[in-house]
């Protein structure tokens, strides 16, 4: 980094390096500020401003009682064109999120599950094609990998469809709701994908542990049978934890690894 930069990019530049190459490793605690201060012989201002720029990357978090420690560097990767289809050949006892995770020698668990009855907004009557106001079933999870929350997934289905494949329940579906569906003739064949970002919203922050300045990646999938739409899925994903990845075509010469299918 120039000499010309601000001071506290300096110091945060450093830091960075010293974490990056594990000088400094997940969980160590950083120098406090006064140490700091008085290595880089800065103010306690400029301090503040290297140490709010690194929590910012994600880098590292403060906590009452602990101090300033570097956090663990953790990116999964959602394979999106065809983690879902796992779901279809998957036993009662796995499911593409949780195959997903143990690929990558992960530990995936659901929390917070939540069933309700939504009227459609106008985005989603669109999408799902019924009428703004109508009656929608809400099944809401937040997603959990190694003990911390990934991701927010809220999926939303038509009234008929839920009633007819038993998703007004306020427990998991035996062998999953693609499948539950599929056994009564409403078999996905088709998906649209919509991937955007933006800030957080307070209690996304607060359900995902976000620290100040980390975006989201809003990914909506709307699934189709071959007659109308079936559901969407809203999935709030934290954005310094998580990249979405599509596979498309013949891909016979990429390696893969941890166990990953096609």
């Amino acid at each position: 980094m120039a000499q010309s930069d601000p001071l506290y990019q300096r110091i945060a530049s450093d830091l960075r390096d010293q974490i990056r190459t594990g000088a400094l490793k997940a969980g160590e605690r950083l120098p406090t500020e006064a140490e700091l201060r008085d290595q880089y012989d800065v103010s306690r201002n400029t301090v503040r401003l290297a140490l709010g720029v690194l929590q910012n990357e994600g880098m590292i978090s403060s906590t009452q009682g602990r101090g300033t420690v570097v956090r663990e560097q953790m990116m999964l990767t959602y394979h999106a064109a065809w983690a879902e289809s796992r779901d279809r050949l998957a036993s009662d006892q796995t499911d593409a999120f949780n195959a997903e995770m143990r690929d990558q020698g992960r530990k995936g668990e659901y929390r917070d599950f939540e069933m309700r009855m939504k009227s459609a907004s106008p985005e989603l009557a669109a999408r799902l094609q019924v009428e703004e106001g109508d009656a929608l079933v809400s099944r809401a999870i937040t997603r959990y990998v190694d003990g911390q929350p990934f991701s927010l997934q809220d999926s939303y289905y038509p009234m008929d469809i839920a009633q007819e494949c038993g998703l007004l329940t306020p427990h998991d579906v035996p062998g999953g709701v693609i499948r539950a569906m599929a056994a009564k003739g409403h078999t996905e064949i088709g998906y649209v994908d919509e991937l955007t970002t933006r800030m957080p919203r307070p209690d996304e922050a607060r359900k995902l542990g976000l620290n100040t300045g980390t975006p989201v990646l809003v990914y909506i999938r709307t699934t189709y049978s071959d007659t109308r739409p079936l559901r969407l899925t809203l999935t709030i994903f934290a954005g310094d934890r998580n990249r979405v990845v599509y596979e498309i075509g013949d891909l016979k010469a990429l390696p893969r690894e941890n166990g990953a299918e096609s």
